[in-house]
This record gives C-alpha cells, sequence and structure tokens, in this order.
C-alpha cells in the first residue's frame, strides 16, 4: 500500500459517506439466541472492566466471573468526568474503539470523559479500582486511549481530531506529542468524520490512528524512545472504506474493521510508517466496526447484524471466518480475557454486556448478560478486561 497525502486520503470521502451512511442505517435490533449453560466452563476469572459514559457522572464498574462464565459486579468509581454522545452516533455513543483500557502490567486503567475534555487514570490491580487522578485531554472530546509502559496517549475528536501523550505516573504531558490530524471538523454525518481509535504498535515504535470516513486513512505516527512523537504522520489509505477499530496478531500484523464494506483488513507496519495490505475478508455481516483478539482468534462485532465473527489469520496475512455468534442487539466494543477463554461484547442497543466461553474452534457460547447503566441512563461504551487476582 502506498503512502498518500491528506488531500490525496479526502478524494474518496464522498462515496464512502454514502457507504457508510447506509451501513449505519442497518444496525436494526436483533432478537439474541444464545446457547444456555447448565455447567462451568472453566473460563477466565479475570476482571472486567465496564465504562458506563454516562453524562450525568461517567463510572468504571468493575465485574469478576463466576465459573460458570457469569459476570457479577463487585465495585463501581466515579471517573470525576462526565460522558457524551458525538452528534448522529446511536449504538456507539464515542463513535470509537479503546475509550477504556487496560494495562495490567503497569497497574493502571485509563478511561476518557469525552463530555469534559479528560481522561481518568485509575491504579487498578485485580477487582480493585483506587479513585482516579483526572487531567485534561489538551483537546476535546477525547475518545480512545493508549498505554505502554509510562507513556499513554489520547485521541481527542473535536474540531481537526489531535493527539496528545502524557506521562502516566505524573500525567505531565510529553514535549512534542501534540499533533493535529488536520481532519475537516463539522462534517455532517458528525459521527462518520471523527477518528476511530489510537494505539500503539506491538514494538511501541509507532502510533496508530484511523480516521474512518475522513478520508478513509490510517495514519501512522513514529514514536521516539522518550515518547514523543517525530511530526506529522505517514497518511495511508486504507484498502476498504472507513478504517475504525484496530488490534495487533502476534507477529505485528495490524488487523483493522474498514466499516464501509465491513471488511476486516490486515497491514504490515513497515519501519517508516507505511502499510502494506496483506489480506481483506468480508462476510456479509453489516457495519463491522470493532475487533478484538485473544491472541489466536479476532473477534468482529457487527452492529447492523447483531453477532460476533469470529476470524483466524494465518500465515499469509489473510483473514479467514470460522464462527458467527448472535449477540444482543447493537454489538459495539469487546474484549477478550487474557487467557482466551472468555470474551465481553458491549451491547449499544441494549446496554447490556454479554459474555461468551471461546470454544477451542473459536466458536461462542453464551455466559449470560449484564446491565452497567444506572436505572434509566443510556450510552453504554468502554470495555477492558484486566488479570485475576
Amino acid at each position: 500500500m502506498r503512502h498518500t497525502s491528506r488531500l490525496a486520503a479526502l478524494a474518496g470521502a464522498t462515496v464512502t459517506v454514502t457507504v457508510t451512511v447506509t451501513v449505519a442505517a442497518l444496525c436494526l435490533p436483533a432478537v439474541a439466541g444464545a446457547d444456555e449453560l447448565g455447567h462451568g466452563h472453566g473460563g477466565s476469572r479475570a476482571p472486567v472492566y465496564v465504562l458506563t459514559n454516562d453524562p450525568a457522572g461517567n463510572q468504571v464498574v468493575t465485574y469478576v466471573p463466576d465459573d460458570h462464565g457469569t459476570l457479577h459486579e463487585v465495585g463501581r468509581r466515579d471517573t470525576g468526568g462526565l460522558g457524551t454522545t458525538i452528534s448522529g452516533a446511536v449504538v456507539d455513543p464515542l463513535a470509537s474503539q479503546g475509550g477504556l483500557v487496560a494495562a495490567p502490567s503497569e497497574g493502571l486503567l485509563v478511561a476518557v470523559n469525552g463530555g469534559s475534555d479528560t481522561i481518568s487514570v485509575f491504579r487498578a490491580s485485580g477487582s480493585f479500582v483506587s479513585t482516579p487522578r483526572v487531567v485534561g485531554s489538551e483537546g476535546s472530546t477525547p475518545v480512545s486511549v493508549a498505554v505502554r509502559g509510562d507513556v499513554l496517549y489520547v485521541l481527542d475528536a473535536g474540531g481537526a481530531g489531535s493527539i496528545q501523550g502524557f506521562f502516566a505516573d505524573s500525567l505531565a504531558p510529553i514535549p512534542g506529542s501534540h499533533q493535529s490530524l488536520g481532519l475537516t471538523p463539522n462534517v455532517a454525518p458528525l459521527f462518520l468524520h471523527t477518528p476511530g481509535q489510537i494505539g500503539f504498535t506491538p514494538d511501541g515504535r509507532h502510533l496508530v490512528v484511523t480516521t474512518k470516513a475522513s478520508g478513509s486513512a490510517i495514519d501512522v505516527f513514529n514514536v521516539t524512545p522518550w515518547g514523543s512523537v517525530t511530526g506529522a504522520p505517514v497518511v495511508n489509505r486504507s484498502a476498504m472504506p472507513v478504517p475504525f477499530g484496530f488490534t495487533f496478531d502476534r507477529s505485528g500484523r495490524l488487523a483493522v474493521t474498514e466499516a464501509g464494506t465491513s471488511a476486516l483488513t490486515t497491514y504490515a507496519v513497515a519501519a517508516d510508517g507505511t502499510l502494506s495490505e496483506q489480506g481483506s475478508t468480508a462476510t456479509g455481516a453489516k457495519a463491522l466496526c470493532w475487533v478484538a483478539t485473544d491472541g489466536t482468534f479476532f473477534f468482529g462485532a457487527n452492529a447492523g447484524s447483531a453477532s460476533v465473527t469470529t476470524y483466524t489469520v494465518g500465515s499469509t496475512g489473510t483473514p479467514a471466518a470460522v464462527a458467527s455468534t448472535t449477540t444482543d442487539a447493537g454489538p459495539v466494543d469487546l474484549a477478550a480475557s487474557p487467557d482466551g477463554r472468555s470474551l465481553y461484547v458491549e451491547t449499544g442497543s441494549s446496554d447490556l454486556v454479554d459474555s461468551f466461553a471461546v470454544q477451542a474452534d473459536g466458536s461462542l457460547v453464551a455466559t449470560g448478560s449484564v446491565a452497567p447503566e444506572l436505572p434509566g441512563h443510556v450510552g453504554l461504551e468502554g470495555i477492558a478486561v484486566g488479570i485475576a487476582d
């Protein structure tokens, strides 16, 4: 895949918007057809953290699964900030992936407060979550965060979009870390034109940002050893329209959901930040926007089909769909347990978190649902899994 300019990246935006508005309109409710288990599945006991994204007072809710995989609430912490909904968003209020990120090796849990332009940094160990430290995001409408070691970055969706780095220990801004994404602000529908996710490559040498319909580009920033970025990003056109959520496979390949065609596409990341397409697969499911991995399988949430698709990625890099599982209506952000035994899926149309046991072939068996929102409140977004006590 060739390196392109921001101007070239914007050339296909009109076509992209037409495609993606159609995709977004297809995010219809569906009836979940999950199986019930009458026995223990030997699943993960790792804590599950859920961000309520409540405009009246954002919270992190902590759950611990039992031997059957059913989640049980063990605590709530106020983030000290407010949630929000980006204009036009329905099932996915922040129109993003990664609004809540756990970094167990650093003992950190980081959340965005999109309605108050702040992020909250918690100390987290198993089911314990501390009171947070809160700091301004240095932009507006933070929607996604990334953590590596003592460095964390926040993606701000407001205006032209921007990134900002902080030292996690002190929460001091990292000099040379603030960069504008140069996006055109206030393009309707807004939720399709805000950036989607920020994340470090596994080697920590790059930061990746997806721009969704704002050019259908994947921006790659080079990161210095001291945590700053070297300047403007390398802007790569995505293989399919509207790159949204992403993760990485064990070899460091980037796996991106491209919502315009509901395709999962993989890329090799070069040292200079350019991307090379490895393979792309579309299953016919609708509104594939979010993806997570347990190290073996990749799980894509299809908001318009009320389902999760399980993929494998072989040595050539081409994704292959191996299973499809019904969820509650409007699946969005999702997270797998570190041991690969459990998957947790937020469902934005239902305001539920569905839990599943991951089978050896990648198929999923439902183990229950919980409702993290307080009565009368909606807007659920952001999920992460820690390490068991």
